[in-house]
């Protein structure tokens, strides 16, 4: 079987080739300098010269507060990427899994969201997403669109690294405690998306469409930042961990607003594929241990 996954270099897109490999899977891993998803025509033609079996899009512009500003790059690689990716994938007949977000909700329930809950972005980044989302569902029947949401991993930048750096430099962090969601370990997000490509490469019945997959428990930003000193504590990590702090969202604006509930309703994932919610804090421990290989 043969998948082809682009944003192979970002933290969703490096799992799912590492992991690929382990099963055995030939994965085509496209980063940015490789295919420029924003360009409709070599979109196409990538696609039709490598001939995979199912595409798994991990590219998207990710900087939220940076989206504020930038308009039409993350619209480019948010929205006209997943649309250009659904074209050549439905001119192929091969299916088209896509990650998606959160922050296509603007985070005022107070239920975890389900699949069904109107969207209501309140930034340029959901907003973005939420348009790439559209253009797939609308352009390709074999989809399945994952919202996933807080992903972390031992690559790039997310909130376990810069809470490690910070730990590093002073004696009392101050975090937000009134966002609440679940955490997500980005080798969590590529073993479920290569769970399903396998399903479908098996010929088993597919149920297309959009699913939310994050981690458990629900927690708040400052209750993961003393989850992650305390594992770092005891992994050696850190001589000491720093003293946290939780303060209001508002004592700690951004360019870009951040749902206050970010909580996903995961049951139909489950209920149809069989996939339950990971532990984010095994995949924590994981990656602390990465970080220490490294």
């Amino acid at each position: 079987m043969k998948l082809l996954v682009t944003g192979a270099e970002g933290q969703v897109g490096a799992e799912l080739i590492r992991c690929g490999q382990k099963l055995g899977l030939q994965m085509i891993a496209a980063s940015r300098n490789r295919l420029d998803i924003t360009n409709k025509s070599s979109v196409a033609a990538f696609i039709a010269h490598h001939g995979p079996d199912i595409v798994i899009n991990g590219a998207a512009y990710t900087a939220v507060d940076k989206a504020e500003d930038d308009h039409v790059c993350a619209g480019a690689i948010n929205s006209q990427g997943p649309a250009h990716l659904a074209t050549a994938c439905s001119a192929q007949n091969i299916p088209l899994l896509h990650i998606s977000t959160d922050y296509i909700f603007d985070g005022q329930s107070a239920a975890p969201y389900s699949e069904d809950d109107k969207p209501n972005p309140q930034g340029v980044y959901g907003k973005t997403k939420l348009a790439g989302d559209e253009a797939v569902a609308r352009t390709i029947e074999q989809h399945i669109i994952l919202r996933v949401a807080w992903v972390f991993d031992a690559h790039g930048h997310n909130f376990v690294r810069t809470m490690l750096r910070l730990a590093e430099e002073r004696d009392e962090l101050r975090v937000v405690a009134d966002q609440f969601g679940g955490p997500t370990w980005a080798g969590d997000i590529g073993a479920t998306l290569l769970a399903i490509a396998q399903r479908y490469g098996k010929g088993e019945a597919m149920p297309w469409g959009t699913y939310h997959y994050s981690g458990i428990p629900a927690v708040s930003w400052y209750e993961f930042a003393q989850a992650i000193f305390g594992e770092a504590v005891k992994l050696g990590m850190l001589s000491r961990s720093p003293k946290v702090i939780g303060i209001a969202s508002a004592e700690y604006p951004t360019p870009a607003q951040r749902p206050q509930n970010s909580v996903l309703n995961c049951q139909k994932i489950q209920q149809q594929l069989g996939i339950s919610q990971p532990d984010w804090r095994t995949g924590l421990i994981t990656t602390l241990q990465e970080w220490q290989k490294q």
